[in-house]
């Protein structure tokens, strides 16, 4: 295929030799695959400010930390400067999300650097080598599901324990290896302890997952891990192994079980949605 503007420096630098073919392109990104030696790898390229739909950029950004005092006030008096340099660390935070959680053992895709504005990783595949499938497209035993919800809570945990929420994490941001699950997208991710609504976003996580699987392990549906793992993170008592039971009893003072369980319900409609519209699309 013609290689796109934004990744010809790759291969004037010699960090990739070819661009083999589109893989998707989203909200925020556009996902190529590509070639580098003999190896077959993935380039994303991030869109520009103006060209991205993401509508709630301010909201995941609180509590970020920001390289520079310099560049930090520029961003809070939203000058030139400081757009420029909030798209900047925009585009950074997946970068530096998945060196951390690699680290810490979350099954996310291997990064193999950052360059001239592109992120180049591992492609993850499927069994034969093919692009692997997102957790929506794949159909799983009751078995498969409980085992995939329990290496995704334990990978939550993980990001956690690190510090960090997904903030967008659904069957969308799932690719099925044969190894099992592994977790992709984080331009988005969420400081657990600076974001006020960090706790929401992580209900939010674990429910779409929950809410997923739960079509094939109904008992699934009637787990609480998220809010018991927030529970032991507040208490400063959750570790990346701690052994979760998906048992929780709320202060029925404060928690409206109800609303809790019809987030779970609507994440099930909302996947339902998502799915519809990209069959429509398929067809188009």
């Amino acid at each position: 295929m013609k290689t796109p503007e934004t990744l010809q420096p790759l291969i004037d630098d010699g960090v990739i030799d070819a661009v083999v073919r589109p893989l998707k392109s989203g909200k925020e990104a556009a996902v190529y695959v590509v070639r580098a030696g003999d190896e077959v790898r993935c380039a994303k390229v991030y869109k520009d400010m103006a060209q991205r739909s993401f509508k709630q950029r301010v909201q995941y950004q609180e509590g970020r930390k920001v390289r520079g005092s310099r560049e930090a006030r520029a961003i809070g008096k939203a000058t030139r400067y400081g757009r420029k340099q909030q798209e900047a660390e925009w585009k950074n935070t997946e970068v530096d999300a998945l060196y951390q959680l690699r680290a810490a053992g979350v099954r996310v895709p291997e990064p193999y650097g950052y360059f001239h504005g592109v992120l180049v990783m591992e492609l993850v595949t499927d069994a034969d080598g093919h692009s692997a499938p997102r957790l929506g497209e794949v159909e799983l035993t009751e078995a498969q599901a409980r085992a995939f919800h329990r290496v995704l809570v334990r990978d939550v945990v993980r990001m956690l324990c690190s510090g960090l929420i997904h903030g967008d994490l659904s069957e969308y941001n799932v690719l099925v290896g044969p190894d099992g699950p592994v977790v992709i997208d984080f331009p988005q991710v969420v400081s657990a302890a600076g974001n006020n609504a960090a706790r929401t976003m992580l209900l939010r996580d674990v429910n779409n997952l929950t809410a997923s699987l739960g079509r094939w392990a109904p008992d699934l549906l009637d787990t609480w891990f998220g809010e018991e793992m927030w529970a032991l993170f507040e208490a400063g008592a959750l570790q990346p192994d701690t052994e979760l039971s998906g048992e929780f009893t709320p202060d029925e003072r404060d928690v409206d079980l109800d609303s809790v369980r019809d987030a779970i319900n609507d994440a099930r409609e909302l996947a339902l949605i998502r799915q519809q519209g990209r069959e429509a699309q398929d067809e188009d």
